[in-house]
């Protein structure tokens, strides 16, 4: 009989949990789900960005069913690992108490590049290949 290893909670926040920390959160689902319960929220959440759900659906990540959540849908809950991804230094972050293990990385915000549509879907690849890099990276199992 084999002793079955509970999956480490994670938490990836942002301001407004339509972009970066939902692309985050369909990676490291799709990439090690089987080790992590994954979730994400925001401190002022909105709608989750079409071209967020596009590029992932390139690579056949689905999250057009995800919603943004608030970090109050969390609160009284403790995760293995908090994970900010907003621009930046972590100070620009929302916080959220409750997480034994707290990270930061910092990428910027496709959503606010004002191109063509084939320049903006390229924004939100790049942030969508440099995410899976560094979950890859810290990660790994």
């Amino acid at each position: 009989m084999t002793s079955q290893k509970l999956k480490e909670k994670v938490l990836i926040i942002c301001n407004h949990n339509s972009v970066r920390s939902q692309i985050a959160e369909g990676l490291l689902k799709s990439l090690y789900g089987e080790y992590y319960d994954v979730f994400s929220a925001g401190s002022d959440p909105t709608t989750v960005n079409p071209y967020a759900i596009k590029v992932l659906a390139e690579i056949e990540v689905d999250i057009s069913k995800n919603r943004s959540k608030s970090l109050k849908e969390f609160e009284d809950l403790e995760f293995d690992y908090v994970v900010t991804v907003c621009g930046g230094d972590s100070s620009a972050c929302p916080f959220f108490p409750g997480g034994k293990t707290y990270l930061h990385e910092s990428f910027k915000d496709p959503a606010e590049v004002d191109a063509t549509d084939c320049e903006k879907t390229d924004a939100f690849r790049r942030t969508r290949d440099e995410i899976k890099g560094w979950i890859e990276k810290t990660f790994k199992v």
